[in-house]
């Protein structure tokens, strides 16, 4: 799946209203550690250098932010595209020497 860095800022933005709206620390908390996990998946993306590819067609949105930025820190048209990994792989099995005769807990 691509996602393009500028979808991940728009949702930054979102999480960043609604970190702004929420009345209780915990919610705050939610927020705030979305913005995180977003922020550091556009840095591990960039220094990995995998599977960047331009944008198509970016979505421009108006917001307070990129209304109140100067020119200089507009972003640019063409946003790279991040490819997640099509599958995870499976954890390898540990292996014992206790004579077990199955993976269950109940296998005797």
């Amino acid at each position: 799946m691509n996602i393009s860095v500028q979808k991940l800022l728009a949702k930054m933005e979102e999480e960043l209203n609604q970190a702004r709206a929420s009345h209780k620390e915990e919610s705050l908390r939610e927020r705030v550690y979305s913005i995180k996990i977003l922020c550091e998946l556009i840095l591990e993306e960039k220094q990995t250098g995998r599977d960047v590819q331009p944008a198509t067609a970016p979505i421009q949105q108006a917001t307070t932010a990129q209304v109140f930025q100067p020119a200089a820190f507009q972003p640019a048209v063409q946003q790279p595209i991040f490819q997640q990994p099509a599958s995870l792989t499976q954890p390898k099995k540990l292996e014992l020497d206790d004579e077990a005769n199955g993976d269950s807990l109940f296998d005797f």
